[in-house]
Parts: structure tokens; C-alpha cells; sequence
């Protein structure tokens, strides 16, 4: 897939017509149609005026290539998490509305569990010793206190997971790290989770939050990992098209002109 072509076919061309002279002579052309300028992500020539114009410095910096594969990874990942954070909230209400409805619930409990006793003899199900009575009613027996600190527990683990959402979805660098850190202190948890019960679920998010880390610690070179931050941002502004012309520039400036004479007044700097 072009993500270039792909990202402008949703969101427009990303044309900028720059101050300096030399660079702008390569960013445009005339057409029979007119005069048109090249985009910054796809590197088409676009009829019409340019989007923006000023100062080559100024230049917006318009993410392509692999930079916006890596942008479109890191968006599904937030958007994992968002839809987390937003079950985990609703898990929290679910146990308010629990805990103050308790005594009414045990008591609806407690008074249709015994018209199923007929139909579980008929197929064979021992009710007595069901795994899923004994744990509705050990959650009956838990206090309002410890209700009261489970849903507050799912709140900031919700709110956390929003956190995380914001951060790659925006892809800010203290948002990967955010990410990588959260999502790793939890991984224990998960992996006691599968060595009690393993299930499809709980595989997949496994799976999803190890894939993360990895992936995030990697491509964007945390914790110093492949030349860090530092190594990172050049490899990316490397990937600029104004950065690439803008190298194209100065070295026409260098290369010398063909057949000139050596001497103090034309020493090769001049431009072809």
C-alpha cells in the first residue's frame, strides 16, 4: 500500500510554496492548466495555488512513508484502548448499581434458584456444586467496602487506559512511554490470568499488549533502544520531502560547472 497517496486521497494534498528561489523552482512546475505545486507527502505535482507559503524553516512538517504506517498502528492501538477504558467505566457503574442493589438481587436469587432445580435434574446439572452458583454468591458476600474499592479500582484503570489512548493517539513520545510502562506492569497479572484459565479472550489481549510493547520499544527506539529519541526524529525528518530537496539544493550549489577554468575568480562553487 502507498500511505502517502492513500493519506491524500482523504485528507487533500500538502502543497507549500517556499521563499527561497532555488528550492521553490523544484517544488513547482507550469502546466497547460496552470501553475502546480508538489505535495509533501506523495510527491505529486497539484494544479492550483499551494496549500500554505513562507520560509522553507517554516515548512509544515507533513509525516510520510513509514512514519504514517507507524501513525496508523499507533491510532489502532489507541483505539484499543479507548474501547478498554470505556468497558472498564461501564464494569465500574455495573458494580455500583450492584452494591446498592445487593439485598434485592440476593433475595430475587435465593427465591428463583430453586424453580431451576427441576430443570437442571432433568439435564443432569448438580446446581449445589456449579461453579457459577458458588461464584454469584461469593460475590453476594462481598461488603460494600469491597465493592466501593473494586469499582473505584476499574475507574483509574479505565482512566489509564484513556491516558494511554490520548498519548499514542496524538503520538506523543510520553505517550509511548506511557503506553510500554502501563501496559508491561500489568503483564504479569495476565500471564497468572492464563496459567489459571486459558481462553480465547484472554489470549488475544495477551497477545495484543506483548505485540504493543514490542513493536512501540522498536520503532519508536525507547529507552535509548537504536540511537533513541535523537536517532528516531533525524530518521524521520530525513524522510522529508523539503529535507530531501532542500539537500538536493545545496548540492547543486556544490557541484562545480562543467569546462569552467581554474582560477581565484571561478573556483567550481557556482551553480549549474
Amino acid at each position: 500500500m502507498d500511505w502517502n497517496l492513500s493519506t491524500c486521497g482523504r485528507h487533500g494534498h500538502e502543497t507549500f510554496a517556499p521563499d527561497e528561489p532555488a528550492l521553490r523552482e523544484r517544488l513547482r512546475v507550469d502546466t497547460p492548466a496552470g501553475e502546480a505545486w508538489r505535495c509533501l507527502r506523495c510527491a505529486t505535482y497539484v494544479v492550483g495555488d499551494p496549500k500554505s507559503s513562507g520560509s522553507a524553516d517554516d515548512a509544515p512538517e507533513v509525516p510520510r512513508g513509514r512514519l504514517l504506517r507507524d501513525k496508523r498502528i499507533m491510532r489502532l492501538l489507541a483505539a484499543e484502548r479507548g474501547i478498554r477504558g470505556l468497558g472498564l467505566l461501564a464494569l465500574a457503574v455495573l458494580v455500583f448499581v450492584f452494591r446498592k442493589s445487593k439485598g434485592d438481587l440476593r433475595a430475587s436469587f435465593d427465591k428463583d434458584l430453586p424453580l431451576l432445580r427441576p430443570l437442571a435434574d432433568q439435564i443432569g446439572w448438580n446446581i449445589d456444586s456449579s461453579k457459577i452458583v458458588r461464584g454469584i454468591d461469593s460475590v453476594f458476600s462481598l461488603s460494600e467496602k469491597t465493592l466501593t474499592l473494586i469499582a473505584i479500582g476499574l475507574i483509574l484503570y479505565g482512566i489509564l487506559e484513556f491516558v494511554e489512548a490520548v498519548g499514542l493517539w496524538l503520538m506523543k513520545r510520553w505517550g509511548e512511554y506511557f503506553a510500554v510502562v502501563a501496559t508491561s506492569i500489568f503483564l504479569p497479572l495476565e500471564i497468572y490470568d492464563l496459567t489459571e484459565k486459558i481462553t480465547v479472550l484472554r489470549v488475544l489481549l495477551f497477545g495484543i499488549n506483548v505485540a504493543a510493547v514490542l513493536w512501540l520499544i522498536w520503532s519508536k527506539r525507547l529507552f535509548g533502544l537504536r540511537g533513541g529519541g535523537r536517532a528516531y526524529h533525524d530518521e524521520h525528518h530525513a524522510e522529508s520531502l523539503m529535507t530531501v530537496e532542500r539537500a538536493a539544493v545545496a548540492q547543486d550549489h556544490q557541484r562545480p560547472v562543467v569546462g569552467s577554468s581554474a582560477g581565484p575568480a571561478n573556483e567550481g562553487n557556482l551553480p549549474l
